[in-house]
């Protein structure tokens, strides 16, 4: 029976600076990450938010082109918005720019040399986690106060 090579195989070998054969690591992915870990958890969300964050990027692009277009487009793109659908994505919308707001501020954190013990990292995981749910619902109370006055 034929033995079947990967071609990508050949990236893996190389040389030290001594000439001496090595066969080099391969790069983690989401196979080998534990997803009930905190800080693997918290990093793929923050991922995910991000990419949430940015197609919200396109929704707020899509309402500042409309509202220099004229009322007639205005007024579609603020019906959208308005709707049941709209204001559920508005809400995750929020939901993902605090996230991603507050996981960025315990990375900065991180990089000044503080959080790096496993309890620190939970506790401000976890902090990250209610902090998101804590400062939507704060700012959606606020819009719907201001909204009904």
């Amino acid at each position: 029976m034929a033995q079947v090579h990967d071609a990508r195989d050949a990236l893996y070998d190389g040389k030290r600076t001594d000439g001496s054969a090595i066969r080099r690591p391969m790069s983690p992915h989401l196979q080998v990450y534990d997803m009930y870990q905190m800080s693997s958890f918290l990093s793929i969300g923050n991922r995910i938010v991000a990419v949430i964050w940015s197609v919200g990027l396109l929704f707020m692009v899509w309402w500042l082109v409309a509202a220099g277009s004229g009322p007639r487009a205005y007024a579609s793109v603020q019906g959208f918005l308005g709707s049941f659908i709209g204001v559920i994505g508005l809400f995750g919308l929020t939901a993902a720019a605090w996230y991603h707001t507050l996981a960025g501020v315990r990375h900065l954190v991180w990089d000044a040399g503080y959080g790096y013990s496993i309890p620190d990292m939970y506790r401000s995981g976890w902090a990250a986690l209610i902090g998101t749910a804590v400062l939507t619902v704060l700012t959606w109370i606020i819009i719907v106060v201001a909204w009904a006055s």
